[in-house]
Formats: C-alpha cells, sequence, structure tokens
C-alpha cells in the first residue's frame, strides 16, 4: 500500500521506515518509530522494506544510528559502549540491510562516542558496507550538513563526510557544500577516486529506479 501510495504521487523513494529504538515514553518521534525491541523492529522493518521496494519504490531506512531523542538531536554525543551498540541500537539496521537490501540508508543527525553520524567512517563504511555489505546510498538528513558545520574548524563537512562514506546531501546543503568539495578536489585534498565511488552510487541508485 505504501508502494501504491509513492506511485501514485511519483515519488520513488520513501524516507522510512524509522527504526531507532523507542527509549522512553517522551521520545518524540515514537510515533514514527517500530518498537522498543531490537529484534521486533528487524523483523517489522524488513519486511515493511521488501514490501515498499518489491513496488519498485525505493526506501531510505533511518536515522543511522543511535538516535533515540528530539532534543538537541543536531547537537548531542550518543555515548555508546560496543556490545550496547551492536545488540541494542545498530541490531535492527543490520537485519533490514543483510535480509532486505534496501536502496538508501539515511545518517542520523547526532555524534555517536564523539564523531557526527554523517562524517563517522567507521559507522558508514566500516560497519555497514564491509561488514554488512550495504552497496546503496547513503544520504544525509535535512540541513544535517550546516548542523555539524556549525562544530566544524574550517566547515567543510561534505569532505569529510564523502571520505567517511557518505553519498548525497539532501536539502539546502549543497549551497555551502559544494564550493568546499571543489576547492578540496583541486588542492589533492580529496580524491577524484572518492568523488567516483559516490557518483557510482548515486547513479546506480537512479537506474534501479528507472530514472536513467
Amino acid at each position: 500500500m505504501l508502494g501504491h501510495a509513492c506511485q501514485a504521487e511519483d515519488l520513488s523513494v520513501l524516507l522510512g521506515p524509522a527504526i531507532n529504538i523507542k527509549r522512553s515514553p517522551l521520545g518524540g518521534r515514537n510515533f514514527e518509530y517500530l518498537s522498543e525491541d531490537p529484534y521486533l523492529t528487524g523483523e517489522l522493518a524488513k519486511n515493511y522494506i521488501n514490501g515498499v521496494q518489491s513496488q519498485n519504490v525505493g526506501v531510505s531506512v533511518k536515522h543511522f544510528a543511535a538516535n533515540s531523542q528530539e532534543y538537541n538531536r543536531m547537537s548531542s554525543d550518543s555515548v555508546v559502549d560496543e556490545r550496547t551498540l551492536r545488540e541494542i541500537y545498530l541490531s535492527a539496521f543490520e537485519t533490514a540491510v543483510k535480509d532486505s537490501k534496501p536502496w538508501t540508508i539515511m545518517c542520523s543527525y547526532n555524534r555517536i562516542n564523539g564523531t557526527f553520524a554523517a562524517e563517522n567512517k567507521r559507522l558508514l563504511t566500516d560497519i555497514l558496507r564491509d561488514e554488512w555489505g550495504f552497496d546503496g546510498v547513503v544520504m544525509t538528513d535535512d540541513l544535517a550538513m550546516e548542523a555539524v558545520a556549525a562544530y566544524s574548524a574550517d566547515g567543510a563537512v561534505a569532505v569529510m563526510a564523502l571520505e567517511a562514506g557518505n553519498d548525497l546531501v539532501i536539502t539546502t546543503d549543497y549551497r555551502t557544500q559544494i564550493p568546499k568539495v571543489l576547492e578540496a578536489l583541486e588542492s589533492g585534498a580529496l580524491s577524484e577516486e572518492t568523488i567516483d565511488t559516490a557518483c557510482r552510487r548515486v547513479l546506480t541508485w537512479k537506474q534501479n529506479l528507472g530514472l536513467l
């Protein structure tokens, strides 16, 4: 039904499911998240994804990862030990990636153990891509780059995000970030290979949607 609804509105990607863990009844997005249980969330998520994508409509599983509060979510730091991170906060995402192969993943605003999700190489490349085998597009949430830039020395956060495995900046962030990416590319601080990899993922995604 969700896939059919997206087709009726000429939408190629549904920005969901949201599968962070409900930790408190006061959570601002509890209405959107699926469960407080990692196993149940993973099972619900994979069937949601399979259903939507069976209609040739992509999903964007979010918010990767450990986004369990709305208050100051653009600057908060989720400090989590490895076992807790794996067993509670990453478990449903791992199930979704391995069992349903979502076309896109949307990273969260917050830091995870000191590093913003949008530029977190361990999260976006080491775990998501290398360990779990995700081969789709990683995108930011609305205005995430501007939020991260506020805490960056030079504001060139899209460069660090690309190097971490982030492929796509959505909304108006590109206006401030494209010049910084081009500058880094021209100076050699950012490799053409990194740009090519991100472009290839986005083009493959569009091809899957029939947009190329």
